[in-house]
C-alpha cells in the first residue's frame, strides 16, 4: 500500500498526538497552526524570569497505576520529569480563621469532612466508599470503543462488574444535586466550590479524580504546560513530523464530498489524501467548511451543549517566597470588598495557584502566582476592538485589585510584585481560537456525558475531527487518547497493523 499523506489543523496536545502516532505508523503527517508555538490551550508564558502557567495543575495518568501513563510514556510527555503529589488538592480559608482542605488521601480527606460536617456521616461515607471502590479500577484508553471487540466488552462487563455498577449510579447525579443532600451548611451551600467543580457535572467526574490523586496518579509534571508540550513536540519532530507555524486555515479543500487539503489566510494551498482537525469545533464545522456537513445532532450540540466559560487570568512575579502556605494545587480565600470583572462578573474571593512546589517557575527566592477568574468573552472582545485604552485600563485596574487583596491576605505582597500580566477571554481567542473564548470545550453534564460525537462527518469522506469539542469534559487526557484513537481508526480502514514505538 503506498504511504498516505496526512494533514492535522490544529498542534495543541490532539493534533500533536495523533501526529506522533501516524508517524508510528508509516504516515507522513504535516501540522498547520495558527499561533506562533504549540500547545493551543495547554501553554505558559515567561516574563522577566518568570513563567506564567495557563493549563497544567495535575495531570491525570502520571503513574503506571492507570493506563492513561501508558500513552503519556509513547509521547515522551513526562520523560525524566520530577512528578509532585500535592498533600491538597485544594484549600480554602474560610470565615472566622476556620478552613477547609480537600486532601488527596482520601482517608485524610474522610477525617477533614467529617471534622466539618458531623451530621453528614452517612453521606460522607458512601462518598468515600465510592472513591475507595473507584482507585481499584482502571478504565480503558487505549483503544477506541468503536474497535472494542465482543470479547473486549464481555471482558470489561464481567471483570469490571462493580465499576459499572459505580459508573451507572454516580454519572446520573450531579455535583449540584449531590451538593443539596448535605445537612451541613458548609457542604450544603459550598461542596461544589471546595472542591472546585461545576454544578452541572455528574458527582462521577470528582469520585473518579479524587480516586486518581490518592493513587498518585494525578500529580504535576515540573516545567508545567510548557515543558510538557515541547516534550511532545520533539517526539513529534523526532518521529519525522512538521509543524508550520502562524499557518492559519481558512478552508479545506473539498471535491466529491472528500477532503483533499487545506487552504491557508495567505492563500497557500495544501493537498493530502486525509485531513484531521484538531481545531476548534465550532471554527472548523462552520467556517472551514462553511457549515456543509452538519446535521441535526451537531447542530443540536453547538445550541444546547453548555461550554466551560471564559477567564481572565491574572499573574503575578513576586521577589519572596510563601512558606507555610498548604501545599495545594488551588488556595482560596475570601475578602470583604468584591472586585468588579465586567457587566456579568463581580468576585468576592480568589483561587491561588501558589508556585511554592515548581522552582522552574520563578528565579531562587522568588514565587509565580496565577489565579483565574470567570469573565464574558463578548463584553472583553468588544471592548478590546472598540476602545483599547479602555481595555489596557481595565486590565491594569484588575491586576492592581488582586494584588491589593493577596497584599492584604499574606501581606508584604504588594511591594515585592516584579512583574504582572493579564489575559482576558480576548487572548484566549486570539491564542486558540476557542469558541466563545472557552478555556476548554464541553462542560460534561449527566445529560451529555454520553453523547459522544461522531470523529467523521455526514457527508465527508477522508476526514477526522479529534480533541476538546468532540468529547464533552476535554482536557489534556482526552487530546492524548483522540490522537492515539484516530491513529488506530485510520490503521484498521488502511488494514495496516497499528503499532506504537516508546
Amino acid at each position: 500500500m503506498s504511504r498516505k499523506k496526512v494533514i492535522i489543523i490544529g498542534a495543541g496536545i490532539a493534533g500533536l498526538s495523533a501526529g506522533c502516532y501516524l508517524q508510528m505508523n508509516g504516515y507522513e503527517t504535516e501540522i498547520f497552526e495558527l499561533h506562533g508555538s504549540p500547545g493551543g490551550l495547554c501553554t505558559g508564558w515567561r516574563r522577566q524570569g518568570y513563567t506564567f502557567d495557563g493549563c497544567i495543575h495535575w495531570l491525570c495518568g502520571s503513574s503506571p497505576k492507570n493506563e492513561l501513563h501508558t500513552i503519556w510514556e509513547e509521547l515522551h510527555a513526562i520523560d525524566e520529569k520530577n512528578i509532585v503529589n500535592h498533600e491538597i488538592f485544594i484549600h480554602t480559608e474560610l470565615e472566622k480563621g476556620k478552613s477547609f482542605s480537600v486532601y488527596t488521601n482520601v482517608d485524610k480527606l474522610q477525617e477533614e469532612m467529617l471534622k466539618n460536617a458531623p451530621e453528614d456521616k452517612e453521606l460522607i461515607e458512601e462518598f468515600i466508599d465510592a472513591i475507595n471502590l473507584c482507585k481499584k479500577f482502571d478504565i480503558p484508553v487505549l483503544k477506541p470503543q468503536n474497535l472494542f471487540t465482543l470479547f473486549h466488552n464481555m471482558k470489561f462487563l464481567f471483570k469490571d462488574f462493580p465499576l459499572v455498577k459505580l459508573l451507572n449510579k454516580w454519572m446520573k447525579v450531579s455535583i449540584g444535586e449531590f451538593q443539596k443532600k448535605f445537612k451541613s451548611p458548609l457542604l450544603n451551600k459550598n461542596f461544589c466550590k471546595l472542591f472546585g467543580m461545576y454544578e452541572e457535572m455528574p458527582i462521577l467526574a470528582l469520585v473518579y479524580t479524587l480516586a486518581l490523586f490518592d493513587i498518585n496518579s494525578a500529580g504535576y509534571p515540573i516545567g508545567g504546560s510548557i515543558e510538557f508540550i515541547k516534550s511532545i513536540k520533539n517526539r513529534y519532530l523526532s518521529l519525522g513530523g512538521k509543524i508550520n507555524y502562524n499557518s492559519k486555515v481558512e478552508k479545506i479543500l473539498i471535491s466529491n464530498n472528500s477532503a483533499k487539503g487545506v487552504r491557508l489566510n495567505s492563500g497557500k494551498e495544501a493537498y493530502s489524501d486525509l485531513v484531521i482537525s484538531a481545531a476548534d469545533g465550532h471554527y472548523t464545522l462552520y467556517n472551514m467548511l462553511d457549515d456543509k456537513f452538519i446535521d441535526e445532532d451537531i447542530e443540536g450540540y453547538y445550541k444546547s451543549f453548555k461550554t466551560f466559560p471564559s477567564l481572565l487570568q491574572v499573574s503575578l512575579g513576586v521577589d519572596r517566597l510563601f512558606k507555610g502556605i498548604p501545599d495545594a494545587v488551588t488556595y482560596n480565600f475570601n475578602f470583604s470588598a468584591p472586585i468588579y470583572i465586567d457587566n456579568k462578573n463581580t468576585i468576592s474571593s480568589l483561587g491561588l495557584v501558589i508556585y511554592n512546589f515548581d522552582p522552574t517557575m520563578a528565579p531562587k527566592g522568588k514565587t509565580s502566582i496565577t489565579t483565574f477568574i470567570e469573565a464574558d468573552y463578548n463584553y472583553w472582545t468588544e471592548l478590546r476592538n472598540s476602545d483599547l485604552e479602555k481595555y489596557k485600563a481595565e486590565k491594569e485596574r484588575i491586576a492592581e485589585e488582586v494584588i491589593d487583596r493577596i497584599d492584604k491576605l499574606f501581606g508584604e505582597v504588594k511591594s515585592k510584585v516584579e512583574v504582572y500580566d493579564v489575559a482576558t477571554p480576548y487572548t484566549y481567542k486570539n491564542h486558540t481560537n476557542n469558541w466563545k473564548g472557552s478555556f476548554e470545550g464541553w462542560i460534561p453534564t449527566i445529560d451529555n456525558l454520553d453523547k459522544t460525537l461522531k470523529k467523521t462527518l455526514p457527508g465527508l469522506k477522508d476526514f477526522y475531527m479529534i480533541g476538546q469539542w468532540v468529547q464533552p469534559g476535554g482536557g489534556l487526557p482526552t487530546g492524548g487518547m483522540h490522537g492515539r484513537h484516530i491513529a488506530q481508526q485510520i490503521c484498521k480502514e488502511d488494514r495496516r497493523r497499528f503499532k506504537t514505538l516508546r
